[in-house]
């Protein structure tokens, strides 16, 4: 006896995945027949004739029934299915992304972001005419000390950041003399001023700390599930410092550049909350709000006599005396042995 209540729908494939396995028929040579093809899929005749139609009208694949097959087939060979429809421009910045990534190798996602490209464009070549190779020769990219990566800790601190599991490692600090063990939650993998850096919980510290990856070693990954804080942002977390390391400071920075560097100050991004404003002469202000003094010093100095702090006073002091202490180095006549 049959009981009352609604029939059940059998689940059926996703539209995208039928009209690939309907492709796959069609390139092999296959009878594509929408009856036997709606049996296959567990579908209605109706919804294949709607992918078929999808695929010639929407997709431009070269679809057309054969009255005496009773089927469709493909009236030229077609072999990639073009799931991702972009214009040249697009394609021609695919390329130059492409192109910014050769300074990140050393990473896994090296490996995946080149597979992922390569399908992008082996599904636009019936639409676009480009040699990848030949395309980026006009584009390229350099950074000056590009930081070294450890393929196998960078793996596994990005494991770990994915899955949410709590993981060890030894710590070596710039001026320690040995490391030490660390227990994490791993928040975030950042890429600051060329270098890679790992967000995360020190569970030893009770605080969230940053750890640059060069430094790390011994890491273990252990089973630990822990959830990230909802309230954790790279953004936020990141935003008031100048490079990569985070300071509990409030610092207001004025810094004002001459007309001879004023110009090349304008044509860069330096930071989120720099303001500028135009002196007179063809000169200079820049304005930050950072929490750490430490980053900057190195870049006034880098500017030479074309950059003076203006505010704060302990900024000024410290730019002065690090600038004294590379004139009495420089100034001994000969080279340190």
């Amino acid at each position: 006896m049959r009981e009352n209540g609604p029939t059940p729908v059998p689940l059926s494939r996703p539209p995208l995945e039928r009209m690939l396995f309907i492709h796959e028929e069609l390139k092999r040579g296959a009878f594509v027949n929408c009856t036997k093809l709606a049996t296959r899929l567990e579908v209605s005749a109706k919804t294949i004739m709607r992918d078929l139609a999808f695929m010639r009208d929407r997709l431009d694949l070269p679809l057309e029934y054969d009255p005496k097959l009773y089927a469709y087939r493909y009236t030229y060979p077609v072999e990639n299915f073009p799931t991702v429809q972009v214009t040249e421009g697009e394609m021609v910045a695919l390329l130059v992304a492409q192109k910014a990534l050769e300074q990140y190798k050393g990473t896994p996602y090296q490996r995946q972001l080149a597979i992922a490209f390569d399908k992008l464009a082996s599904g636009l070549r019936d639409r676009i005419s480009f040699t990848p190779d030949r395309s980026a020769m006009g584009v390229s990219f350099h950074n000056l000390g590009l930081g070294k990566t450890d393929l196998k800790v960078f793996e596994l601190l990005s494991r770990a950041v994915l899955n949410e599991l709590e993981l060890e490692f030894d710590y070596q600090k710039p001026q320690a003399t040995s490391p030490e063990r660390r227990r994490i939650r791993p928040y975030h993998l950042a890429n600051r001023e060329n270098l890679w850096y790992l967000v995360g919980y020190d569970l030893g510290r009770q605080a969230i700390r940053s750890f640059a990856l060069p430094r790390i070693t011994n890491t273990a990954v252990t089973k630990q599930k822990f959830s990230r804080p909802a309230d954790f942002s790279p953004d936020r977390y990141f935003g008031k410092t100048f490079g990569a390391f985070v300071g509990n400071g409030d610092y207001a920075i004025r810094i004002r550049f001459d007309a001879d560097a004023a110009n090349r100050v304008r044509e860069r991004f330096w930071h989120e909350s720099q303001e500028a404003k135009d002196l007179p002469d063809g000169r200079l202000e820049l304005s930050l709000h950072l929490g750490d003094l430490e980053e900057v010093i190195g870049w006034v100095l880098s500017w030479g006599g074309h950059a003076e702090v203006l505010a704060p006073e302990q900024l000024r002091k410290n730019v002065e005396a690090a600038a004294m202490k590379v004139a009495q180095l420089h100034h001994q006549g000969q080279p340190a042995k």
